[in-house]
């Protein structure tokens, strides 16, 4: 199966069953959504990341993968082959698995970016606002088919590289110089422009 060879099996052991995240696709969305921003986290900083987020604490062997999998990450968003991969079950599951796992790992690409930005540039909305609409996809049963596979891939393919996008130009932070450490994002009282951030990132996700 492919997902030996993609990780979503080590990805799926580590991190499935976490309350706080939908699924471990939308945490591999948070990685990457950071990543976009700031150089990759340390295994330390990755802690204060998950409790700032309030997730509760991981294994030293799950906080190796994730800090593993921020360097490959930030590695694929500059590499010109555009191999950049979201971590997402393979087509051994079934379609409505991979569509709910897509829409999550959209929904935490636009949390993290957010998170540690706090600001878009001109070009991003856009951007932005294709993963919100990706992060609101709903599976129906009728969609079980080949022309749903074909949607799921056409899907697919449009979105994988949105990160790059996003990536490519901005000059990368330390992860302490964000609110994602600072707690800043946490905060109660927030200005009308904070609050404003808060809104354009916030995932469009079904009721």
């Amino acid at each position: 199966m492919q997902d030996d060879i993609t990780g979503w099996n080590d990805w799926n052991d580590a991190f499935n069953g976490i309350e706080e995240l939908s699924s471990p696709s939308e945490l591999h969305g948070i990685l990457t959504g950071i990543v976009c921003v700031t150089q990759a986290p340390t295994l330390e900083e990755w802690q204060a990341i998950l409790d700032s987020l309030q997730v509760p604490e991981l294994s030293t062997e799950a906080l190796q993968l994730l800090t593993d999998e921020a360097e490959d990450i930030a590695a694929s968003l500059h590499d010109d082959e555009l191999d950049y991969l979201p971590m997402l079950p393979d087509d051994q599951h079934t379609l409505n698995e991979r569509v709910d796992a897509l829409a999550d790992w959209c929904a935490g690409v636009v949390l993290g970016f957010g998170l540690a930005s706090g600001h878009i540039r001109s070009d991003e909305a856009e951007w932005i606002e294709h993963l919100q609409d990706v992060a609101s996809v709903e599976f129906e049963a009728d969609d079980d088919d080949e022309e749903g596979e074909l949607s799921y891939n056409e899907l697919y393919e449009f979105v994988r590289l949105i990160p790059v996008s996003l990536s490519t130009g901005r000059k990368k932070v330390d992860v302490a110089e964000t609110a994602l450490l600072k707690g800043s994002h946490l905060k109660a009282s927030q200005s009308k422009t904070s609050s404003n951030v808060v809104e354009m990132f916030t995932p469009h996700r079904p009721s």
